[in-house]
């Protein structure tokens, strides 16, 4: 930049011979040609010129002074608004890193209670098992107690109280064992659905920790980091998938989850322990019960057995009593005769009143209730008749029968003692309960 007035004195035109060149010295001006020279500028206009030299100097010393001055401001201003945004997002990243921190302990507690109580639903399920799978051994012994007594003979198979026992206790092992069954299938169920919640806190666990990781990197980053670089247009580029609240709500979200997946662990296991201890209970009760009616079954066929045989020696004297039985019968039968005809001739001379005397009255009432008593008292003591004489004829072989019959109790004492002695092994409490 050169001044207008400057550029005016020095700009001679050159001469068309030769051009002006400023390193070359001046030509010699020769006194004889010093009248041809005049004067180009006053010394006026010298001191004007040199006046507007410094004051646009002044000026322009003035306008750089300003700028320079409120460059320094700017600079100033950036700078800590720089900092201040720069502390602010860190503050910022600790914050969030703190939050980070508080749900990822909150998950990791959650999920250590979560292990444990699968853990335990684990032992809990193989305790069901085991105590169904104990069951077999008591079931297969009622069965065949059951199939054993199909042996019996005659008169003895009968549905007694060691059968209707043997049949309940079969019942009761059968729905004990389901039972325990069904228990084990709800607590597959459920370590299903702890394993779906422990799937969720462990990646939600994990997502926190590569959030973690990230944040406290970016938390660390100084102005003198070797790993800071430029990535122009990543403030325009918005990735994110959820806010503070609904980040938040996720984890709470897995958490109640999870605690809901734990209290119905934590009742199952509950209804568990009484499923396992009350069919525990029960079996030994009905085993119990089963054992005694065997005790009483067997006491009760020795005395039938004893009675048969002292029976065996008044056969002689049964049948003199069963023929005089069977006389006291026929008379009583012809005794009846009488009384049936009189009641009979008496309802048939009523069935000749006129017309409205032909009412159901008492007397009627009376003699047909008489008519069928009677009929039925000479029904059974027809019936009583036939069966004393089919006894007398049967008393001339009741001692042979006798005899088979003393053989046949021998056999169910037989019987009933090995049930007995197959019955002396049952699970002990701890292994009906799974242990």
């Amino acid at each position: 930049w050169r001044p207008s007035l400057l550029h005016k004195v020095v700009s001679v035109p050159p001469s068309s011979d030769k051009q002006f060149n400023p390193t070359e010295r001046p030509p010699t001006i020769l006194p004889a040609a010093r009248s041809t020279l005049h004067a180009r500028y006053s010394t006026r206009d010298w001191h004007h010129a040199n006046m507007v030299q410094l004051k646009g100097s002044e000026a322009s010393r003035y306008r750089a002074g300003r700028l320079n001055a409120d460059s320094m401001r700017l600079m100033q201003n950036k700078d800590q608004l720089t900092y201040q945004m720069q502390d602010d997002s860190r503050r910022n990243l600790g914050e969030r890193i703190s939050n980070i921190d508080f749900w990822r302990s909150e998950l990791i507690y959650e999920l250590e209670c979560l292990l444990k109580e699968i853990q335990a639903l684990e032992i809990a399920k193989k305790r069901l098992e085991c105590a169904a799978d104990e069951m077999e051994g008591p079931l297969k012994v009622a069965l065949e107690c059951l199939y054993h007594r199909e042996k019996r003979k005659g008169i003895d198979l009968v549905h007694d109280d060691v059968e209707k026992n043997l049949i309940k206790e079969v019942d009761v092992f059968k729905d004990c064992q389901e039972i325990l069954t069904k228990l084990a299938q709800k607590i597959s169920q459920q370590l299903g659905i702890n394993r779906d919640a422990q799937h969720a806190l462990e990646q939600d666990l994990s997502d926190k920790n590569s959030a973690h990781f990230i944040d406290e990197k970016c938390f660390n980053l100084r102005n003198t980091s070797d790993s800071i670089n430029f990535y122009h247009g990543v403030e325009k580029a918005d990735g994110t998938i959820s806010v503070p609240s609904t980040w938040a709500k996720f984890s709470e979200d897995n958490i109640r989850c999870s605690q809901h997946a734990r209290a119905n662990s934590i009742k199952l296991r509950e209804d568990a322990e009484v499923g396992l201890e009350s069919t525990s209970e029960e079996m030994w009760n009905h085993f119990i019960s089963t054992n005694l009616a065997f005790n009483n079954r067997i006491a009760e066929v020795a005395d039938s057995k004893n009675k048969l045989q002292a029976q065996l020696a008044k056969i002689l004297q049964e049948i003199f009593q069963t023929e005089d039985t069977i006389m006291l019968l026929e008379r009583s039968i012809k005794a009846k005769e009488y009384p049936l005809k009189v009641a009979q001739t008496r309802l048939e001379g009523r069935t000749k009143r006129p017309n409205i005397e032909l009412c159901r009255d008492a007397p009627q009432f009376q003699l047909v209730t008489e008519v069928y008593t009677i009929d039925d008292t000479l029904q059974t003591l027809k019936q009583r008749l036939q069966e004393a004489h089919d006894t007398l004829q049967m008393l001339i072989l009741n001692k042979s029968k006798l005899e088979h019959e003393i053989s046949v109790k021998a056999n169910s004492f037989f019987i009933d003692k090995m049930c007995m002695d197959v019955r002396k092994v049952f699970p002990s409490t701890p292994r009906l309960i799974g242990y």
